[in-house]
């Protein structure tokens, strides 16, 4: 037999590219994941194959946030539709934050025409990615040491950049304030270095959510926040929503079980009155009153602060 009549030099071939791929089948079975696969999700190969991709959560998806076996999941359309799905998404890496993809599904045909799955191939989208301003943040005293993004200081200085701009020239911007539910008690229960990992999961996340004109650093032991540049009023509840949804599933693997914290948000929009000062009370004010509404709903619903799942 001719050696490339033999399947399996295929699925070798496939297996070894650096471009992450991923094979399907009708019962939504993962039956090949190549090396690229591996790198870009932290999944290796014997952890995957032979699952079913929607109870793992293991592909991207253009929603954020989604759980991959929603109906519109791009290797879904693909397989129902009957054609090419393409797009910008999501993933949830094995570490557990979210990360930007560019994705395309194709459904996958046998000799008679049928279909027998799809193959999707995703890839870091350096188009969606943000810039970071690294040069800013390479200079000594910049850098919150434990996630890498912008210590409070550098967070504080962009605000008044940003602010002095908005007072001179009229370019809008809003401002989401993040904070970790209980961290305190995550770190007295589970220790030092579970509260660090996890807060460097929502770091990355945030770092992968945002756009190449916004800002996100550390503003303290347990908050973040993100600087939206050109963000009106009307618009902040989209942007604040899509970002929710992609933190909303953030999570480690501590001791066998995936743990996890709320993650509360307020946020503010830039106004012709406001100093710094102003604009972050209200942001803080705003953050105070989600807080006390979410505990609120949790003691109502007997959950607890932090949990695993």
């Amino acid at each position: 037999m001719p050696p490339f009549d033999d399947t399996e030099v295929y699925r070798s071939i496939l297996e070894s590219l650096p471009v992450a791929v991923c094979v399907v089948d009708l019962q939504e079975k993962i039956v090949l994941w190549s090396d690229g696969a591996e790198k870009i999700t932290g999944h290796p190969r014997h952890e995957v194959i032979g699952h079913s991709y929607a109870a793992e959560t293991l592909l991207p998806c253009d929603q954020p946030g989604c759980e991959s076996s929603g109906k519109d999941c791009p290797l879904v359309r693909a397989i129902k539709m009957s054609h090419v799905i393409e797009g910008i998404g999501y993933l949830r890496h094995k570490a557990g934050y979210e990360i930007p993809v560019r994705i395309r599904a194709v459904p996958v045909h046998n000799a008679h025409g049928s279909i027998i799955g799809a193959v999707e191939t995703f890839e870091d989208d350096a188009s969606a990615s943000p810039d970071h301003h690294e040069d800013s943040l390479k200079l000594p005293g910049c850098v919150d040491e434990s996630t890498g993004l912008a210590n409070h200081a550098i967070m504080q200085s962009h605000l008044r950049e940003t602010l002095g701009t908005f007072h001179e020239v009229k370019v809008p911007f809003s401002v989401l304030y993040f904070q970790l539910d209980g961290l305190h008690r995550f770190r007295a229960n589970f220790g030092v270095e579970a509260a660090e990992l996890l807060v460097g999961v929502v770091a990355r996340t945030l770092e992968g959510a945002i756009w190449k004109t916004d800002f996100v650093g550390r503003w303290s032991e347990d908050q973040f926040m993100v600087i939206l540049n050109g963000c009106r009023e009307d618009a902040l509840y989209a942007v604040r929503e899509r970002i929710r949804r992609m933190v909303a599933g953030n999570a480690i693997d501590w001791w066998g079980e995936r743990r996890s914290l709320p993650i509360v948000i307020g946020e503010a929009t830039v106004q012709s009155s406001d100093t710094l000062e102003r604009l972050v009370e209200r942001a803080e004010k705003s953050l105070t009153a989600a807080s006390a509404e979410r505990s609120q709903a949790a003691t109502a619903s007997g959950n607890a602060t932090f949990g695993s799942h």
